[in-house]
């Protein structure tokens, strides 16, 4: 049992999974950090337009 439980522990054909689910974590947080400021930042550009057309008249 002692052996197995070794040989389990040396063993490394999970390690490169291991890899891409931290890389892949990485990637979704850097996207999810982007979007929002993103979306902070156009959030102001969007009122400034709506307020813009809702204040213009027809025919100007």
């Amino acid at each position: 049992m002692r052996k197995l439980i070794k040989r389990f522990l040396r063993g490394e054909s999970g390690a490169v999974t291991v890899d891409w689910v931290v890389l892949t974590a990485a990637v979704v947080a850097l996207a999810g950090v982007a979007f929002s400021s993103i979306q902070t930042a156009s959030g102001g550009v969007g009122t400034g337009v709506g307020n813009y057309l809702t204040n213009k008249t027809v025919g100007e």
